[in-house]
Parts: structure tokens; C-alpha cells; sequence
């Protein structure tokens, strides 16, 4: 790993040994970030890794629990984000926050608008935002309604809106760019890029998250690493080569692993589902993906590389728009995820708050939701049966709870999760889908559920399983599938089932 770097110059914003707890969750541990006038700072790590929660804490959307945060040497703590924007600290989200309805120019200078006898001034409204927009190299009608232009343009407006002078504030010294080329085409990377180092000349700090790799390459001087709410390390981009990023991020150096797997020698079966040049958008391109009867495929790449979205298409969240996807030996399109129920898919997803659980809702009623939509609401589920399946799920998964009444938000991280996946085994899948089925959840329970997936696989079930620890993956898969970039890039089986092989390939290198 290269070293980590120091820099004899003050940072303009610094943020040392920051601690915030939330209710059975240390989401900061100890976490540091420097940020230095004139450079982008890429600020990585996977999800989860507490990117966000250092951000919100740097910009005044949430309180710190301990820890110190000096702008120009000088202790801050922001009570609000209007506080952190008045210091000059200014943050411009992935999804574009703006108002549509309102003219470019209005949206430029929101909440500061020139006045002129206690009226908006639209004329000198109108001819500062030209002047503001000139320097980024955009020349549109300031006048008309921001959702006449395309993303890329509407986030161009947020980055300058982000360092518009506002009355009362100081200027620009920070700006946080979360996810700024989501939405965006090479071209308008290349413009956005453009924009960033004429900021770096003006000696503005530029965070930039981002799950591009090659992009952080392209515009960043300095990464900072996180990992489980923790700093990893500060490197300047020159000197620390992608294998090495990517080992920073995962937690494992190359080289230093060597983990046996019992999945070396599996026999040979039939597809449960094969997928050919499978696409969709730019979520996922080109597939070639073959899930055998009765074995556990894992999914491996880094955040945005397209594991998630995977997941999504083969449970009819999203639509295919090329290729072709066969299951059971039958030709398939999904386009709704009742379909996948139909055939025999189950989904659990990466976000189980979100988007797995019903939180106020029972560990009964969780438990029978996706049984009670696969048979139809008109013929309801008695309660009786519910609490059949509770009993059967809560002893068999060992789910530590008084009673099957209790409601599911209120246990920990990794008895929602048996919740959850007690819920589609009871519909009895042909292939489950798990979307990092371990993350956020204590060892006890880990290592409970990757003991499941043997034997859901000596059971006969087929199973798909994202998972950014590489470690877990060799323990239970009898392949691999490696995505980068929303392509597969390399299927790894045998002897090369280990986290060497793999981080070499999602790096793109050779071991």
C-alpha cells in the first residue's frame, strides 16, 4: 500500500477524530478528512463506509458526537446547513436540487436575488447569471424554465449556484460534489471536468464522491479512503495505483490473502437461468450470465459496477431492452416483479430499511407479505398460518425476539435480515436473489447466514449473491462473476476462487 501523505500547508477545512452514533449503529469512528485550497479530494469508499455521514457532518445537516472541525483554523460546528453555506461551505447532491418550474437564473440566485425598491431586479438577475454562467462556459437563455435544458446543464446550474455569491455569506471555499456524473455522458464529463479545475484555479476545495474510478484518475490530487465508518488513509492520487485503491477500500491487500474455499470441485448442473447479451440502458450491458441448479454464484465489483442492478433485472424491477433471459429452460421477459414471484425469483434487497422491511409492521406480517402477493390479496392469510409461519421461521433462522408480535424495526441488523429472508423462503424460490445479505449486521449473525446459503444450496435452491467482502464470497460460491463498469469482466471458478483473483479483476490487472 503507498504511504499515506502529509502536507506541511494548513487545509482550508479539517476534520479530526469525528464520532456520530446513531441507535446500535457507530456510523463515524475516529474519521478525518483535510481538504486543501486548488484540489479536488476524492472522498471514497463503499457503501455504507460513512461518505455520507461525514458530509452531512462537514455541512451542518447533522450534529457530531465528538471530534473537531476547524475551517481556516478556526473551530466550526454548524448548527445548520445555512450556517456551513454562510462560512462557505456549499454541497451539490447527485439528484439535482433545484426548482424546475423557475428560470435558470432564478434558480441561480435563490434566496439572494437582487433587489431593486424592495422588488426582485429580473434584469440584474438576469445579467449577473450570464456573467456566473459565461465563466463555466454555458451560453443559454438564462430567462427560460430550468427544465428546458438537459441534466448535464442542470447540474452545471447547481455547481454554479453552489458559488453564486450570496448576501451575508463568505465566498466559496468548499464545495461537496456528491455523485456529480451519474446522470452524465462522456461529454458532459469532459465539460464538468472543465469546470472543476477553473474552480481549482480560483482556489476553491472541491470534494468529489464519485463510484468512478477512473474518473477520480481523471480530476483528483488527494483520496481520502473510508471503510465501516473509519479512515482508512489520505494519498495523493499520483502515487497510489488502482489495485491498491481498491484493496483500501475492500479491506485486503493483494497478495496477502490466500483463502481455501470448500466450493473448488462442484459438479456439473443445469441452469436454473441463463441470460445472452443481456441489457438494460446503462444500468446493465451485454450480460452473459448462467446460475446453476442447486449452487451459490457470487457478484463481485465495486459500487455502481452493477451488482445491485443486476439483481433488480432478474426480478423485474427493471426492464430488459436487449438480449435475451431464460429460466427454467423457458424463454422469460419480467417486467414486474410479480412475474419473477410467479416463476419462483426472490429478491432481498441491499437496502433493507428502504426498501425490504415495513418497520412498524409485525415479524408475523413481514413474514407473510410476499406469501400473501404471491397467492393473491383477495384470498387472505389467516392469522393462524402467520403465526405458523413465525414460529417455523423464528426457531428455524434463530431469530432472537420475545414474540412474533414484535415489530420488526425495533430489532437489530441482523434479525431484520433473517425477517426478511425468512419472508421469501416461505414462498420456497427457485432461485434467491441476495443483494449483501451480511452488510450492517454483527458477527453472530453473519456468520448464521452464510451457514443458510450452504445449506438453502444442499437443499437444491439456486442463489445469486452480491457481497463487497471478497472473503465471504470464496467461502460459499462455485463461481464468481466479476462486473466493472456495469460489465461483466471476468467469471472466476476452481483454484482462482480467491480475493487475489478477484480484486485483480476489478481492478483490471493481473496477479
Amino acid at each position: 500500500m503507498s504511504e499515506q501523505i502529509h502536507n506541511t500547508a494548513r487545509p482550508v477545512l479539517q476534520l479530526r477524530q469525528i464520532n456520530k452514533n446513531f441507535p446500535g449503529v457507530k456510523a463515524l469512528q475516529q474519521a478525518e478528512l483535510r481538504l486543501y485550497a486548488g484540489e479536488v479530494h476524492a472522498l471514497l469508499g463503499e457503501n455504507g463506509a460513512g461518505k455520507s455521514t461525514l458530509v452531512k457532518v462537514m455541512t451542518g445537516v447533522l450534529q457530531k458526537d465528538s471530534g473537531e472541525m476547524l475551517l481556516d483554523g478556526t473551530a466550526q460546528s454548524f448548527a445548520t446547513p445555512k450556517d456551513a453555506q454562510h462560512a462557505g461551505i456549499s454541497t451539490v447532491y447527485q439528484e439535482v436540487n433545484l426548482l424546475p418550474n423557475l428560470s435558470v437564473a432564478h434558480n441561480l440566485f435563490l434566496g439572494s436575488e437582487p433587489k431593486r425598491f424592495g422588488l426582485i431586479d429580473k434584469k440584474a438577475m438576469a445579467h449577473q447569471a450570464r456573467q456566473l454562467l459565461s465563466s463555466f462556459g454555458l451560453d443559454i437563455n438564462v430567462t427560460a424554465p430550468l427544465s428546458d435544458y438537459s441534466v448535464a446543464v442542470q447540474q452545471l446550474v447547481a455547481i454554479a449556484r453552489g458559488i453564486a455569491p450570496k448576501r451575508g455569506a463568505a465566498c466559496t471555499k468548499v464545495l461537496v460534489l456528491d455523485e456529480p456524473t451519474a446522470s452524465l455522458d462522456a461529454d458532459e464529463v469532459h465539460t464538468l471536468f472543465q469546470v472543476l479545475r477553473q474552480l481549482k484555479q480560483q482556489g476553491v476545495a472541491i470534494v468529489f464522491i464519485t463510484h468512478f474510478l477512473d474518473q477520480v484518475y481523471q480530476i483528483s490530487d488527494r483520496i481520502t479512503v473510508m471503510r465501516n465508518g473509519c479512515f482508512v488513509g489520505e494519498y495523493q492520487t499520483a502515487h497510489l495505483n488502482k489495485a491498491e485503491l481498491i484493496a483500501a477500500m475492500l479491506g485486503k491487500e493483494l497478495s496477502q490473502q490466500r483463502h481455501h474455499t470448500a466450493c473448488l470441485a462442484v459438479e456439473q448442473s443445469e441452469a436454473i437461468l441463463s441470460a445472452r447479451q443481456l441489457s438494460s440502458g446503462q444500468s446493465v450491458q451485454q450480460l452473459d450470465l448462467e446460475l446453476p441448479q442447486g449452487q451459490a454464484v457470487g457478484l463481485a465489483g465495486l459500487l455502481g459496477s452493477g451488482r445491485t442492478e443486476i439483481c433488480r433485472l432478474l426480478f423485474g424491477l427493471d426492464q430488459a431492452d436487449g438480449g435475451s433471459l431464460s429460466f427454467a429452460g423457458k424463454e422469460v421477459k419480467l417486467s414486474t416483479p410479480a412475474q419473477a414471484i410467479a416463476l419462483g425469483i426472490a429478491l432481498c434487497p441491499e437496502d433493507r430499511k428502504t426498501e425490504g422491511m415495513i418497520a412498524p409492521l409485525s415479524i408475523r406480517e413481514n413474514i407473510s407479505l410476499a406469501l400473501q402477493a404471491k397467492q393473491g390479496w383477495w384470498r387472505l392469510i389467516s392469522k393462524k398460518k402467520q403465526q405458523q409461519l413465525a414460529d417455523f421461521y423464528i426457531e428455524k433462522l434463530q431469530i432472537a425476539t420475545p414474540d412474533s408480535d414484535k415489530a420488526i424495526g425495533q430489532l437489530s441488523g441482523g434479525n431484520q435480515q433473517k425477517v426478511i429472508l425468512a419472508r421469501w423462503l416461505a414462498v420456497e424460490p427457485k432461485l434467491l436473489l441476495l443483494d449483501e445479505p451480511t452488510r450492517g449486521i454483527d458477527i453472530g449473525a453473519h456468520a448464521e447466514i452464510l451457514q443458510l446459503i450452504r445449506q438453502l444450496c444442499q437443499q437444491g435452491m439456486s442463489l445469486l449473491v452480491t457481497s463487497s467482502e471478497l472473503e465471504e464470497l470464496t467461502a460459499f460460491a462455485s463461481k464468481i462473476v466479476v462486473m466493472r463498469d456495469r460489465r461483466k469482466v471476468a467469471e472466476l471458478a476452481g483454484g482462482d476462487l480467491n480475493p487475489d483473483r478477484i480484486m485483480a479483476a476489478i481492478a483490471g490487472a493481473s496477479v
